[in-house]
């Protein structure tokens, strides 16, 4: 298809207007090709790279039609994190803002009672996480969706890949026949045939076509280094980044929700600014660390995959992955957090031996070979008890803090959700107290360690 304006797609010179006040003047290809078919009403799946602009070509043509005929609620948007949530949910009442546009985000870690407060106002646009939108439809009958026009799954590919099968089918069955589907994602080769299921009628389908499956404007790194001074060398790549590119803008992600919060207090301790971001977090702690990181007040944030897909940060330089992603399409989303809006970015990738089947599986599914990053081995010897000892003092002060505490209370809630037994977990919890009475051993075996380093250094 060749290039064309926002006005030789059908759109409204209103919607233009809007799109030229926030500096938005070409539709990008995926905007091109799919916007005119939402508006003439077939289901669309739409598959580009990450910051193609997915967000804006099922918006524009929602609110198009909306303005036609404005009644809530019109349009339900399903997205697998609260963040997404938040950052589509802007985007709608950006370009929204001259109709007076509606919008309710309805996620976890909020009051589900203002938030069906919210829905009972009938907005025009809700923007949801399927989890919470979920239990709502099931615990009240304040509101429903039988006048809904359009249902988008963002990340289509993310929710209907089994962890929300449920909810997703759930939330489905109370919509009407007549609804129009629109499904997007960056990645969706492995589960293409389930979402092509979800949609009902006559589908456009429009993917991308490209032999890399990453932006050109993306450097990609590795680092090799030992287990048992991955720390070392994570500090020392940070090092010699921040020494090369002032006042950068970095994503370290992160495995597990206990390893993000250790490196975070760790890093913070070594003098790396940062913030982090996991789904243990309030839901107020997360946004505040969003925020913190867009604005540029601290430099580094600390996260895991709940801020890879979607999250349209254009300042970030760097992606540096603590950890290789088990699934290649993991990787893929976490870099796309760089390198948009055509801007140069990087991303490195810290290797132990036993994860060298897990790289070649990312350079095969990506077809793009990883270059190596030096890192000296003698700097990081010089750093590597100074940054061991800081780790595991912060390992054991998390191991007296609240953290496993949320975690249980968060177990314990979904147990009882879902109607199952919470016995096992209650001896889980036992246990628990038993580990807390060990602490103090760790601690006489970390003066200890302490006593030798400084032996050692002298």
């Amino acid at each position: 298809m060749s290039d064309k304006s926002f006005s030789q797609l059908q759109l409204n010179s209103w919607i233009i207007r809007q799109l030229k006040n926030i500096g938005i003047l070409e539709p990008t290809p995926i905007q091109q090709n799919c916007i005119p078919q939402i508006l003439s009403g077939k289901d669309v799946i739409g598959v580009a790279k990450t910051g193609s602009g997915k967000t804006l070509a099922f918006g524009l043509p929602i609110l198009q039609h909306l303005a036609e005929d404005p009644y809530g609620i019109f349009a339900v948007i399903i997205t697998p994190t609260r963040e997404l949530a938040h950052q589509i949910g802007d985007t709608f009442s950006v370009i929204g803002k001259c109709m007076n546009l509606r919008v309710s985000i309805i996620v976890g870690g909020v009051e589900m009672i203002l938030q069906g407060q919210e829905l009972l106002r009938k907005p025009h646009i809700v923007v949801a996480t399927p989890g919470r939108l979920f239990d709502h439809l099931t615990s009240c009958n304040t509101f429903n969706f039988g006048k809904i026009k359009y249902l988008v799954l963002d990340e289509a590919d993310k929710l209907l890949g089994g962890p929300f099968d449920k909810e997703i089918h759930g939330i489905i069955k109370s919509l009407p026949s007549n609804r129009q589907m629109l499904l997007f994602s960056a990645t969706m080769t492995d589960t293409l045939d389930q979402v092509k299921a979800v949609a009902r009628k006559e589908v456009f389908l429009w993917q991308e076509v490209a032999s890399i499956a990453t932006v050109e404007q993306l450097e990609q790194f590795y680092v090799f280094c030992p287990f048992y001074v991955k720390d070392g060398y994570l500090v020392e790549t940070l090092r010699r980044f921040i020494a090369k590119h002032e006042n950068t803008s970095i994503i370290l992600f992160v495995d597990t929700c206990k390893n993000c919060h250790l490196l975070s207090v760790t890093l913070n301790i070594l003098g790396f600014k940062n913030v982090p971001l996991h789904k243990m977090m309030a839901q107020k702690e997360r946004l505040n660390s969003l925020s913190k990181f867009k604005s540029h007040i601290v430099p580094l944030l600390v996260a895991t995959d709940v801020a890879s897909r979607g999250l349209d940060i254009p300042s970030v330089e760097l992606v540096l992955n603590y950890n290789v992603p088990l699934i290649p399409k993991d990787y893929i989303h976490r870099v796309g957090r760089t390198a948009r809006a055509g801007r140069k970015g990087y991303a490195i990738t810290l290797v132990v031996p036993e994860e060298i089947k897990l790289l070649q599986s990312i350079e095969e599914t990506i077809n793009t070979k990883l270059k190596e990053f030096t890192v000296n081995s003698k700097e990081v010897a010089k750093i590597f008890a100074q940054v061991s000892i800081t780790k595991r003092e912060c390992e054991i002060e998390f191991e007296e803090s609240e953290f496993h505490e949320r975690k249980t209370i968060n177990k314990r809630k979904d147990l009882i959700l879902n109607g199952k037994d919470v016995s096992s977990l209650e001896k889980r919890i036992l246990n628990k107290i038993k580990e807390k009475r060990l602490i103090q051993m760790k601690k006489k075996k970390l003066k200890q360690i302490n006593k030798m380093a400084k032996v050692t250094n002298s």
